[in-house]
């Protein structure tokens, strides 16, 4: 329980509108038109946020997610289907091409639906496992609806913690109110490191399919059990494209929205579905959790040229870098979260400096963050290299490449302004004058005159 829905933030003040970052081109995709009337304030709140729905059955002649190579629209919703294959325009390489080029999807599931082939197919090459028969449901007897199935144990009421894990830069709580997962299909994910689960089924839920297993259930045949099963998870790929599992859709209906629900030995409170199903399309589509890098500058300290495309080694260099973050329709100032940092690569094939950025100023659309270094004793081809990766947060890469040069035979420091050196030419000095005074003696000294051994002296 611990890990729910940490993405949803500034969640659900008076509905707020938003719009998405990455459009509003919405495609609905479902077995008959009629059955989005049991859908219409879901749908209703997501026409309200800005988004223009197209809804599709996937029998449709029209139905097409590109043409000419371009995406027809932004998102996608699946809503459960009877419908074992969805036919030539939703085959599983489609959709894996639609991630590909950036569309989100929603997906939804029920157990009162078997899950299409395609988006079997689909889910298995995201490492994503379902149950047998792509169905079954998940049942707990301890954390049901005594309301509505006081008998089969099949509507979840789980309660919201009062803390979620930091996915963005702020939390929310519900207090007082519950989470109603009405005959939802659990899954198991796999060991990827771009999935994450959002909401998990407490220890005491199992998935049971009454077509499969007799009324007494062998753990041994169980597909999955307690946190095993996961009832919602996300999947950002490395593009920053957004899927979204909801294990079930009958969440979504208006009769799960103003409804009464009780756990054994508890009073009944109303659900919080709307809250939720709210805050989790708004990160689906690009509402809420988006990154964007406004400007970068890097120079030389005390110099005025931005951005020059040439340094020298031991050159000291300032980096600063503007990013926004986009939550409900505006760019507001993108806080690191707490324990987490922003960090800079100064690299060739691999990083010479690792610095922390340092939020140094922050506007009502963008921070500012900043680091000083000097640059390494060594010439070549350099990065300056932005690569932030968090779940919840689109990716941020940037790349800024300059050249680095080594010193001109003029800039190298003098000898006698390295005190290392002194010694030696404390030597050399010792060594000159020492010589020159040797040789102004040997100069200037009058040799001793002999006489001859021959010679007679004289009075």
């Amino acid at each position: 329980m611990r890990s729910l829905v940490s993405f949803v933030l500034l969640l659900f003040t008076a509905l707020v509108s938003a719009l998405s970052s990455s459009g509003t081109r919405l495609l609905v995709v479902l077995d008959a038109v009629e059955e989005k009337d049991a859908y219409s304030t879901f749908f209703t709140d997501l026409v309200e946020r800005g988004y223009e729905i197209t809804y599709e059955t996937p029998k449709s002649e029209g139905l097409s997610l590109f043409e000419h190579g371009e995406r027809n629209y932004d998102h996608l919703i699946f809503l459960p289907s009877k419908i074992k294959g969805l036919g030539p325009n939703l085959t599983p390489n489609i959709l894996l091409d639609f991630i590909n080029a950036e569309g989100n999807i929603l997906l939804t599931m029920s157990s009162t639906h078997s899950v299409p082939s395609s988006l079997v197919a689909l889910l298995s090459e995201l490492d994503v496992t379902l149950p047998s028969e792509r169905t079954g449901s998940v049942v707990d007897h301890f954390h049901y609806d005594t309301i509505s199935a006081a008998e089969s144990h099949d509507v979840l009421v789980l309660s919201c913690p009062p803390n979620v894990r930091p996915g963005l830069k702020d939390y929310f709580q519900l207090p007082g109110t519950a989470l109603t997962f009405p005959r939802a299909v659990g899954h198991v994910l796999g060991s990827g490191p771009l999935l994450t689960p959002i909401l998990r089924a407490p220890p005491t839920a199992y998935s049971y399919n009454p077509k499969e297993q007799a009324d007494v259930v062998d753990p041994e045949d169980l597909f999955a059990a307690g946190k095993q099963l996961a009832l919602v998870s996300v999947i950002q790929a490395l593009n920053s494209a957004r899927f979204t599992i909801l294990g079930s859709a009958e969440m979504l209906e208006d009769k799960w929205l103003e409804v009464q629900v009780a756990r054994p030995q508890e009073r009944p409170q109303y659900t919080s579905n709307r809250e939720f199903w709210t805050s989790l399309t708004a990160w689906t589509f690009k509402e809420l959790g988006v990154l964007r890098v406004n400007s970068i500058e890097h120079h030389i300290v005390g110099d005025d040229e931005i951005n020059p495309g040439l340094y020298r080694v031991k050159n000291d260099v300032a980096y600063k870098i503007s990013i926004s973050e986009y939550a409900w329709r505006r760019w507001v100032p993108f806080t690191v979260p707490q324990g987490d940092s922003l960090q800079l690569e100064f690299s060739m094939l691999s990083p010479f400096e690792r610095r922390d950025l340092v939020a140094e100023s922050e506007t009502h659309r963008e921070t500012i963050f900043t680091t000083n270094f000097t640059l390494p004793d060594q010439h070549g081809i350099f990065n300056f290299k932005i690569n932030y990766k968090r779940p919840f947060l689109t990716s941020l890469e940037e790349k800024n490449t300059v050249s680095v040069r080594h010193m001109a035979h003029d800039e190298w420091p003098r000898s006698y302004v390295i005190s290392g050196a002194w010694p030696w030419l404390s030597g050399i000095g010792v060594t000159v004058v020492g010589f020159v005074a040797f040789s102004a003696l040997w100069m200037y000294s009058q040799p001793v005159k002999k006489t001859s051994a021959g010679a007679k002296k004289t009075q």
